[in-house]
C-alpha cells in the first residue's frame, strides 16, 4: 500500500513538472519577441534551474528521465541564452544528466570522461523514450566541444549517434570532411508535444552545420591550405546564420582569396558582406587594404575615408544578435584568435592616422597635413588610445612623421614647433651613454638570467628609438632652417643631432651586432648620415668647405658608395679646386654599380615613414653641371697629356 502511494506520489510530481516545464516554455514562446526578452532569459534559467533540482530531489527513475533531460536541455539553452556565451563549466550539467541515466540502469560511470560515458550510456539504453532526449542532449554537447575546438570529440559522439540509429550508415565519404558528414548524417529526433523545446533540435543541427564549416575554414585559413578553407567557408556561407554571422564569414572569404591571390574575387566577397551587414566594417577596412594592394590609392582613400566616418558615427559595440528568439547561435561557438584579428574594429584615430600616412607616402602632402593636424587634435583631446590596442606606431613617430608632412608642404616654422615637441619629450628618457653590445646577442629563454637579460635588451632599445626620435628632431629643424635659408641655425640642429648619436657606443662586429637591436641600430646610423650630409652643405652655403669636406668623408665611412655623400664630396673638392682629386673620385663613383659598394646588412629593411623628407633633402642637386665641368676637365687633361 504504501509503495502505491508512492507511486501515486512520484507520478503527480511528474505531471505537475511536466505541466510547469509547458508553462515556461509558453512564457518564453511569448517573451522572446518583447522588448523584456532579455530579462525574460535570466528569470526563465533561473526557473529551469529550479525545476531541475526538484526533479532531481528524487532518485532517478526511467519514467521521469525523458522530462529530466528534456529540462537539463532547456535550462543549459537558458544559461547560454542569458550570459551570451558557452560557459564551460556548465556543460558538467550534461554529465551529471548521463550519470542520472546510468543509475536508472543500474550501472555507474563516475570514472569515466566524457567522451566514454557518452558511448556507454549509448549503448546501455535502449528505450525507446530515451532516444530523442539523449540525442538531444548530445547535440548540446557537441556544441559545447565545437565552442572548446575539440572537433575530433565532436565526430565522435555523432558517430556515435548515427551508429545508434542505423550501425549502415556512419560512413563518411571520401573527399567530404568528416564532421560535416557526420553531423548532416544525423537525423534528429521528433519533438514530443508534451515536452516542448526553447530551441528545436533542428536548428540546432543547422547551427552546428554552419559553426563546424565555419570554424574548420578558419583553421584551414591560419593554417595556410586556402583552397580548404575558401571550400569550407562556402559551405558556412551556405548555412544558417544571422545577416552579422553571414558578413563576417564573407570578410573571411575575401581574406581568404586575397590571400590567394585573387583581389578581384576578394572584393566581390567583401562588398557582398557590406551588402548583407553594413555595420560590418571591419570589411571595410580589408576592401581599403585590397585596393592598396592593386595600387588603387584613389580609391583605397575613399574606402579609409567612409571607414572613417563610420567608425565616427557609430563607435563599434558589442553586436546584437539578430535572432534573438535563438538562445544557441553560430556566432557563440565560433570565436578564434585568426577570427579575432580579421574583425578588428579599428579605433576612428588609427583610421586617420592611416590617410595621413598613406597621402605621405602617396606625395598627397597638403592632405597628408590635414589628416596629421587632424589627428593631433584627437590626441590632445585624449581620442587616441595609448593602451596598446591598436596598430598605432608610437606617439613620437606620428610627430616626427607630421613634421616631415609640414616641411615637405613648405610650412617650415610649424615642422621647427612639432620638432621641438618631440625633443622636449625624450630628453629625460635617453641614457648619458648608450652601449650596443654583441655580448646580449642571443640569450635562451631557459637558462638563468635569461630574463634579466631580455629586460636589458629593451630596455637598451627603448632608449635606442628615443634617441632616434630625439635626433630625428634636430636632423628635420636642420633641414627647415636650411629651407628657411638659415645656414648657422640649420648648422647648429644638424650639430646638436651628431652630439645626442655620440650617445651610442657599438661594440663589436657591425655584422654580428645583436641581431634583436639591428633595426634601431640602422635608423641611428641613417640620422647620423643624413645629418653629416646635411651639415656638410650647409657648410658649403657659409663658404667652409674643409669643414664640408670632413663631413663628407665621414659620411662616406658610415655608409661607403652613398650616391649623396660621393656627389657633394666631390663637388667638396671642386671647390677646394682639388680637381684632380675631385676627377678621379667622380671616376670611382660613375664605375661603380649601383649597390656595389657599402652594401649593409639588413640594408634593405624599410625605414621610418618621418625620415623621406630628409632622404629626399640629401639628393645632390648639381649632377649635370658638375659631371659636366669634370668631364671638360678630363678632356682638357687628356689633351696637355
Amino acid at each position: 500500500m504504501k509503495r502505491r502511494r508512492g507511486t501515486e506520489t512520484e507520478r503527480g510530481c511528474l505531471r505537475a513538472w511536466v505541466a510547469h516545464s509547458q508553462a515556461l516554455v509558453g512564457r518564453w514562446t511569448t517573451a522572446r519577441c518583447g522588448s523584456e526578452e532579455r530579462q525574460a532569459r535570466r528569470q526563465l534559467r533561473d526557473e529551469f534551474r529550479e525545476l531541475l533540482l526538484n526533479i532531481r530531489g528524487l532518485p532517478a527513475a526511467l519514467p521521469a528521465l525523458p522530462l529530466e533531460l528534456t529540462v537539463l536541455y532547456n535550462s543549459l539553452l537558458f544559461t547560454v541564452g542569458a550570459s551570451d556565451s558557452v560557459i564551460k563549466g556548465e556543460a558538467e550539467g550534461i554529465r551529471q544528466g548521463l550519470l542520472r541515466v546510468l543509475e536508472s540502469c543500474g550501472a555507474c560511470g563516475e570514472d569515466l570522461g566524457m567522451e566514454e560515458l557518452w558511448e556507454k550510456v549509448l549503448q546501455e539504453v535502449t528505450m525507446e523514450k530515451l532516444q530523442g532526449p539523449l540525442h538531444r542532449l548530445g547535440a548540446l554537447q557537441a556544441a559545447w566541444w565545437l565552442a572548446a575546438r575539440q572537433l575530433g570529440s565532436v565526430a565522435g559522439l555523432f558517430q556515435l549517434l548515427s551508429t545508434a540509429e542505423d550501425p549502415g550508415r556512419a560512413h563518411c565519404s571520401e573527399g567530404q570532411n568528416e564532421i560535416l558528414s557526420m553531423i548532416k548524417a544525423w537525423q534528429v529526433p521528433p519533438e514530443e508535444a508534451s515536452l516542448p523545446l526553447v530551441q528545436s533540435a533542428k536548428d540546432l543541427k543547422e547551427i552546428l552545420c554552419t559553426a563546424a564549416a565555419f570554424l574548420q575554414g578558419l583553421q584551414e585559413l591560419e593554417a595556410g591550405n586556402f583552397p580548404a578553407a575558401l571550400s569550407l567557408l562556402q559551405e558556412a556561407a551556405r548555412g544558417f546564420c544571422s545577416k552579422n554571422i553571414l558578413a563576417q564569414i564573407y570578410t573571411c572569404l575575401g581574406c581568404c582569396a586575397q590571400q590567394m591571390g585573387k583581389p578581384q574575387t576578394a572584393l566581390q566577397h567583401l562588398k557582398r558582406a557590406l551588402q548583407v551587414d553594413f555595420q560590418c566594417l571591419p570589411a571595410l577596412s580589408h576592401v581599403a587594404a585590397v585596393y592598396r594592394e592593386l595600387g588603387e590609392t584613389d580609391v583605397e582613400l575613399q574606402a579609409l575615408t567612409l571607414l572613417y566616418e563610420a567608425l565616427r558615427k557609430n563607435p563599434p559595440a558589442a553586436a546584437a544578435s539578430s535572432s534573438p528568439y535563438l538562445l544557441m547561435r553560430t556566432e557563440l561557438l565560433v570565436y578564434t584568435p585568426v577570427l579575432t584579428s580579421l574583425l578588428r574594429h579599428r579605433h576612428p584615430s588609427e583610421v586617420k592616422y592611416l590617410l595621413a600616412q598613406r597621402c605621405l607616402q602617396d606625395g598627397r602632402v597638403a592632405d597628408a597635413v590635414e589628416h596629421y593636424l587632424d589627428f593631433l587634435s584627437l590626441l590632445q583631446e585624449q581620442q587616441v588610445p595609448l593602451d596598446g590596442s591598436s596598430a598605432l606606431p608610437r606617439i613620437p613617430e606620428v610627430f616626427l612623421e607630421a613634421a616631415s608632412a609640414l616641411e615637405q608642404a613648405g610650412r617650415h616654422q610649424d615642422a621647427i614647433t612639432v620638432c621641438k615637441e618631440v625633443i622636449s619629450r625624450t630628453t629625460d628618457l635617453i641614457p648619458r651613454v648608450l652601449r650596443v653590445e654583441e655580448r646580449l646577442e642571443q640569450t635562451e629563454s631557459s637558462l638563468p638570467g635569461a630574463e634579466l637579460a631580455d629586460g636589458l635588451l629593451s630596455q637598451k632599445k627603448e632608449s635606442l628609438c628615443c634617441l632616434a626620435w630625439r635626433a630625428a628632431g634636430y636632423l628635420q629643424q636642420g633641414w627647415a632652417w636650411a629651407k628657411l635659408g638659415e645656414s648657422k641655425e640649420a648648422v647648429t640642429q644638424f650639430t646638436r643631432c651628431l652630439s645626442d648619436l655620440l650617445r651610442v657606443q657599438l661594440h663589436g662586429s657591425g655584422v654580428k651586432r645583436t641581431e634583436n637591436l639591428q633595426p634601431e641600430v640602422e635608423v641611428v646610423q641613417k640620422i647620423r648620415l643624413l645629418s653629416l650630409i646635411g651639415r656638410g652643405t650647409q657648410f658649403l652655403e657659409l663658404g667652409r668647405n674643409k669643414e664640408a669636406l670632413l663631413d663628407f668623408q665621414h659620411s662616406l665611412q658610415i655608409s661607403p658608395g652613398d650616391p649623396a655623400a660621393a656627389s657633394y664630396l666631390v663637388q667638396a673638392l671642386w671647390k677646394l679646386n682639388r680637381k684632380q682629386e675631385a676627377a678621379a673620385q667622380w671616376q670611382k663613383f660613375s664605375q661603380s654599380s649601383p649597390g656595389e659598394n657599402g652594401q649593409q646588412p639588413g640594408q634593405g629593411r624599410p625605414l621610418p615613414l618621418y625620415l623621406a623628407s630628409c632622404l629626399e633633402q640629401v639628393v645632390f642637386p648639381h649632377s649635370e653641371p658638375l659631371a659636366r665641368s669634370i668631364q671638360d676637365f678630363l678632356g682638357a687633361a687628356a689633351q696637355d697629356t
